[in-house]
C-alpha cells in the first residue's frame, strides 16, 4: 500500500480527491490537512510515503502556537530542510505557472501536476513518484524552459511578495526590516529587470510567471 497525506485548503475539492483515491486498491489516504502547519503535523504523525500538496494554502497555527509555512512550496522546503526520511511530494496547483514548477523542484518536490489533471494520470503519477521517479506536467515543463529562472534577487522577490498583499512601502520596509529607501531601490530594480513601468505591473509579471 502507498500511504498518502492530502493537503488542500479547499475542503470540497480535498474530500472529492480523497474519495477517488480511496477507490484504488494500492492507495491508502492516512491523513488530510488544510494549511501549512497541519500539513507538517500530519506528515509527522502519519509518516506517509507520498504527500499531495496544494501550492496555495494558508499558513495555519502549529500546536506550539507558532505560524506554519506560508504556502505549499514553503512546506516542501521545510520538509527538505528537516533532513529526515520524509515523504515524496507531488505539488498540485490550479495555476499553471511555469515559475511554480522551478520553485517546487528546488524545494524538493518530485512531482508537479495541475489540479484538472485526470484522476487516472494523477494516480499513475503517485505510483511513479513512489517508485523514485519524477513526474512533471509536460506542458508546464515546456513553459518552464521557455520562461527561464527568475531574474529577481531574494530581496527583490520578498519585496514584491509583500507588495502583492497590498502593503505600502513603509509597511514593506517594516515587515522586512529594511529602510524605505532600500525597498524603493529593490522595487526599481525589479521594474527594470521585468521590463515594466511600475510596481503594480512588476507584481503582476512576477506572479504570472510564478516567481512570487
Amino acid at each position: 500500500m502507498i500511504r498518502l497525506v492530502v493537503a488542500d485548503d479547499q475542503s470540497i475539492l480535498r474530500s472529492g480527491l480523497v474519495a477517488l483515491l480511496r477507490l484504488e486498491s494500492d492507495l491508502e489516504v492516512v491523513g488530510e490537512a488544510a494549511d501549512g502547519a497541519s500539513t507538517l503535523a500530519a506528515v509527522a504523525e502519519h509518516r506517509p510515503d507520498v504527500l499531495l500538496l496544494d501550492v496555495q494554502m494558508p499558513a495555519g497555527t502549529a500546536a506550539d502556537g507558532g505560524v506554519g509555512p506560508e504556502d505549499g512550496i514553503a512546506v516542501a522546503q521545510a520538509l527538505q530542510e528537516a533532513g529526515r526520511d520524509g515523504p515524496r511530494i507531488i505539488v498540485l496547483t490550479t495555476f499553471g505557472r511555469a515559475g511554480y514548477l522551478r520553485r517546487t523542484m528546488e524545494a524538493g518536490a518530485q512531482g508537479f501536476m495541475v489540479k484538472d489533471t485526470p484522476v487516472e494520470r494523477l494516480v499513475d503519477a503517485i505510483r511513479r513518484v513512489h517508485q523514485g521517479l519524477r513526474v512533471v506536467d509536460p506542458e508546464l515543463a515546456a513553459q518552464s524552459l521557455a520562461v527561464g529562472p527568475s531574474p529577481l534577487t531574494a530581496q527583490e522577490t520578498a519585496v514584491l511578495q509583500s507588495a502583492a498583499t497590498g502593503n505600502a512601502t513603509a509597511q514593506i520596509a517594516a515587515a522586512l526590516f529594511l529602510s524605505v529607501g532600500t525597498v524603493r531601490n529593490h522595487v526599481s530594480a525589479a521594474i527594470g529587470k521585468l521590463g515594466v513601468d511600475n510596481r503594480a505591473e512588476a507584481v503582476r509579471a512576477a506572479s504570472d510567471n510564478g516567481w512570487i
